[in-house]
């Protein structure tokens, strides 16, 4: 997939059951390969993404394709922490 790396900056990032992550802030790059490494994703959904920070970078091996959304592999529900029940007395 080839495009400019600048039309990414700011398009919502989805997988591809629908789930919405977050917004691409930036780009990871690996210079001496140039290759895109990573995305850099601000406004995460915390529902996904059990972290303190205000944002995540994820693989760019997960982007399926780009266009008016940045669509990745559903891979994320691996990284969900279990919700904690409450105990009864």
């Amino acid at each position: 997939m080839r495009a400019d790396i600048t039309s990414l900056f700011g398009l919502n990032v989805y997988t591809d059951t629908g789930t919405y992550i977050g917004k691409v802030a930036d780009l990871v790059l690996d210079v001496d390969e140039r290759k895109v490494r990573g995305l850099a994703i601000s406004d995460i959904n915390r529902d996904v993404f059990d972290v303190t920070s205000k944002g995540i970078i994820i693989p760019y091996r997960w982007v399926i394709t780009s266009g008016d959304i940045v669509l990745i592999r559903n891979v994320v529900n691996k990284f969900k922490k279990p919700k904690k029940e409450k105990v009864e007395d």
